[in-house]
């Protein structure tokens, strides 16, 4: 399990094609990759189990624990991410609500945006 940060301070400044805006990489695949939103509301949980691909969780809203097989639970909040291996244990749980976005794909790569996140 990986925790880091994808909040604006992370990213990079774009401004090609005369734009203007901040860009933080999330992951990059080369195969089919599903996304998906989860609403999990104060208590609830998505239960162990194992991935079967490897996954990132992109917390957007709220907060909660993340937890692997190897890995004792940890905080997670808004604008931080965790990242599975496939194969790897894991759960997350939430006292005061989390809504996250699911990246899976066989080949997924995530982007290091930075060292681990201040908790």
């Amino acid at each position: 399990m990986k925790v880091y940060s994808f909040d604006k301070e992370n990213g990079k400044r774009i401004t090609a094609f005369d734009s203007n805006f901040i860009l933080t990489r999330i992951a990059k695949t080369e195969t089919a990759t599903h996304t998906g939103v989860v609403f999990l509301e104060p208590g609830e949980i998505i239960g162990f189990h194992e991935a079967v691909v490897p996954q990132i969780l992109l917390v957007i809203e709220g907060e909660g624990w993340v937890r692997s097989d190897t890995q004792e639970k940890q905080r997670i909040k808004k604008g931080e991410a965790v990242s599975w291996a496939k194969g790897e244990g894991h759960e997350t749980t939430t006292e005061k609500g989390l809504t996250a976005l699911i990246i899976e794909a066989e080949e997924l790569l995530p982007f290091d945006c930075s060292s681990p996140p201040k908790t």
